[in-house]
């Protein structure tokens, strides 16, 4: 018995201990660089290093906060981008709480294969993503508009929203530069750019995976590998 609580008691005092570095890890980078919000610090298994959050950056440092280090940690022996991971980890959502109502539902074949993206009518690499994604086949692309690019942008996207097919219209003006004609109805463009700051969407297209995976940018290859692998 006397055994077994000392070892409760020696696990106990690890865990505080590593709390307590993290701890002052933050406390040392937010003293440093005044003004910094850092969101977390975790103690990683490599090298001594702790992983340092701040806002969608992560840096690392070491225990004394001697040094920042920025870019990706691979591992040498599996090629494997190890602060990638943790970044889409970090950025993960909740699919199933994406309000999908406020998006232009697209649906070819059977459908199976579903994304959410954030999209801006004005946004070069959306419209060179969309030609890619009009080659897709048994996917529903919820499209959130997301007018955060030119000044007429929330104009376009409302008149694409309002129209009689929001769907064609907005393939129209994305694949053809057909804008569509001007109209009013009650648009979701404040709740999306509400949505999207939460989500911390800093730019389009920004899609969502029902994993929660997040790709950003107009990467068309990564988005096939991606779908191929939910699906199997």
């Amino acid at each position: 018995m006397i055994i077994r609580s000392l070892a409760v008691i020696t696990l106990a005092l690890a865990a505080f201990s590593a709390s307590a570095d993290e701890a002052s890890v933050k406390r040392a980078i937010e003293a440093r660089f005044n003004g910094v919000a850092v969101e977390s610090v975790t103690k990683t298994p490599y090298s001594g290093l702790y992983e340092v959050v701040i806002g969608d950056e992560i840096v690392y440092t070491d225990d004394k906060v001697s040094y920042l280090f920025t870019g990706n940690i691979i591992d040498a022996n599996t090629r494997r981008n190890l602060t990638e991971e943790r970044q889409q980890a970090l950025l993960a959502v909740n699919f199933k709480d994406l309000p999908l109502d406020n998006a232009i539902k697209t649906v070819r074949g059977d459908g199976r294969r579903v994304m959410v993206i954030f999209a801006d009518p004005r946004c070069g690499f959306c419209k060179q993503f969309e030609q890619n994604l009009y080659k897709l086949t048994d996917v529903t692309i919820y499209t959130m508009l997301y007018p955060v690019i030119a000044p007429d942008s929330a104009e376009i996207s409302r008149n694409i929203w309002c129209s009689k097919n929001p769907s064609q219209a907005w393939l129209d003006t994305m694949l053809k530069g057909v804008l569509p004609p001007a109209n009013t109805c009650a648009t979701p463009l404040d709740k999306n750019l509400a949505l999207g700051k939460r989500l911390r969407v800093s730019g389009t297209p920004t899609t969502f995976l029902p994993n929660g995976q997040r790709i950003v940018g107009a990467r068309f290859p990564e988005l096939v590998q991606a779908l191929d692998q939910a699906s199997k």
